[in-house]
């Protein structure tokens, strides 16, 4: 049986969570007002004016949104946060813009995924901020949202990630005090993940793991507060005839890609299109292998992917992916697009867009092409991070190639961008879909303990989709309930 978390479970953890928050003065944000910011009390506004958005402050969690002002310190909220990009750098005509991370606390959305993981379970009672310890495995980002959201709802924090990763994630986990478990390869190499998940199952009851792959809070985050903000960039950009026409997201932990089962129901015609890496194309055609677009871990298929709502896979090269960080980062990359007509604004903010958002826009181009999308089509896309989290990369990329040269960027821009064509893609027939879905069989029921009953479901039950997806509405009402408990609002 698939949980729906819709009731309390033990009311005595419960009220240890009510009477320590009450003590430690945290009050957690509802989903309606991450979606909407304009219902946070003004009282909690006003406090926001003088708390920076990486602090480690119990009112950022209220920070938690696509609308932040993009100001390090002090910001509100206004209207999401995008790019859109000019047909002279990506050579189509067809509007491709993207949602910006960069201005969530620690620079990434997975702040976002994480709070919908942690806060179901401790407004049920399901967790006990007191004695259990939050253990978040990840790929990247995942673990450094939910070791900020744990700092701020007061839990010890356990971060697991490939020791591939980039230096700057291990750095900032450890200045955070979380503990930290670096597992064996890069984002490809989730398995090592799970093993050390197993590990901590067997040795230590204290642990609660909240698992991206199978939490379906990550998804229902995004089906509710990412998907709105897409739309509402919709129908800022909109002048009139465009059509929404496609919705881009790497498939990583497969909560992001939940944004389109939401705007389905908005844009019935709408591509919601996966992309992965070339080195690692486990959708396209069940590949495996190592990459370095880092944070879109894979080999296997997420439980929490809703394959039956997927149109189209595509492939990036990895290389492709490097090249373009260079491109966008790089003073001499900077200068040749500035050269090539792209606006120095803009040019300046492409530093906003990190390596698997780098990916997102090759793949929106691939889509544009394959489709013949035109200047009516919108497709929006989106950075979960920025290029901060890659200066470490930027360095090792010239240690190894040497300097940049706007020669190198020419090179690197017509070759990865406005050559990038729609090849290693797949549009995705019924039984493309079904087959996908499938192998979820082998890491979830084999490995993971999952019942095939249940997989069943997920691909049959026409209705459990939309069940799980709309949990925030009643985890709502229940956070509402708690905060009443704790007074705090009433106090401010």
């Amino acid at each position: 049986m698939i949980p729906i978390i819709d009731r309390i479970t033990h009311p005595e953890v419960l009220q240890k969570a009510i009477d320590h928050y009450r003590d430690k003065g945290i009050i957690l944000p509802t989903f309606a007002q991450m979606r909407d910011p304009g219902l946070i009390p003004q009282k909690i506004k006003s406090r926001l004016t003088g708390i920076g958005l990486w602090d480690l402050h119990p009112l950022n969690l209220f920070r938690i949104t696509w609308k932040n002002e993009p100001k390090e310190s002090g910001g509100l909220f206004g209207q999401p946060n995008f790019l859109e990009l000019p047909c002279s750098l990506t050579g189509t005509e067809a509007r491709i813009v993207v949602m910006l991370g960069k201005w969530f606390p620690t620079g990434a959305h997975k702040v976002g995924a994480a709070y919908g993981c942690l806060v179901p379970r401790i407004i049920t009672g399901g967790f006990d901020p007191t004695y259990h310890k939050a253990v978040w495995p990840s790929t990247g980002n995942y673990c450094r949202g939910g070791a900020f959201d744990s700092y701020l709802m007061d839990v010890t924090a356990i971060a697991i990630l490939p020791e591939e990763m980039s230096r700057e994630r291990f750095e900032w986990l450890k200045e955070i005090g979380a503990e930290v478990i670096a597992t064996p390869g890069c984002e490809s190499n989730v398995k090592e993940i799970y093993d050390a998940c197993h590990e901590i199952r067997r040795t230590r009851s204290d642990c609660f793991i909240f698992n991206q792959f199978d939490e379906f809070g990550n998804a229902c985050w995004h089906y509710q507060v990412t998907g709105g903000a897409a739309e509402e960039i919709f129908r800022i950009i909109a002048r009139g005839r465009e059509r929404f026409s496609a919705f881009i997201s790497s498939t990583g932990s497969a909560g992001t890609i939940a944004a389109g089962d939401y705007l389905r129901t908005r844009f019935p015609f709408i591509k919601v299109v996966a992309a992965e890496a070339l080195q690692c194309p486990t959708l396209l055609n069940n590949g495996f292998g190592g990459h370095r677009i880092e944070g879109i871990g894979d080999k296997h298929i997420p439980w929490i992917h809703n394959v039956k709502n997927t149109d189209v896979v595509t492939a990036i090269d990895d290389e492709d992916c490097m090249r373009v960080l260079r491109l966008f980062n790089e003073k001499a990359g900077k200068d040749y697009l500035v050269s090539e007509g792209v606006s120095e604004e803009l040019t300046a903010a492409l530093e906003m867009i990190g390596i698997s958002g780098i990916a997102n826009i090759l793949s929106a181009i691939r889509t544009a092409k394959y489709f013949e999308f035109t200047g009516q089509d919108v497709l929006i896309t989106l950075a979960t991070d920025s290029a901060a989290m890659y200066h470490s990369r930027l360095r090792e990329l010239e240690d190894s190639r040497g300097p940049y040269s706007m020669m190198q960027a020419a090179r690197d821009h017509e070759k990865c961008v406005l050559g990038s064509a729609p090849s290693h893609m797949k549009e995705l027939s019924y039984t493309d879909r079904k087959s996908i879905h499938n192998l979820k069989y082998f890491t979830w029921v084999e490995q993971q303990g999952k019942e095939a009953d249940d997989l069943r479901a997920l691909w049959n039950d026409r209705e459990i989709w939309e069940k799980l997806f709309n949990q925030p509405h009643r985890w709502d009402e229940l956070i509402e309930e708690f905060n009443e408990r704790t007074g705090l609002l009433k106090t401010l």
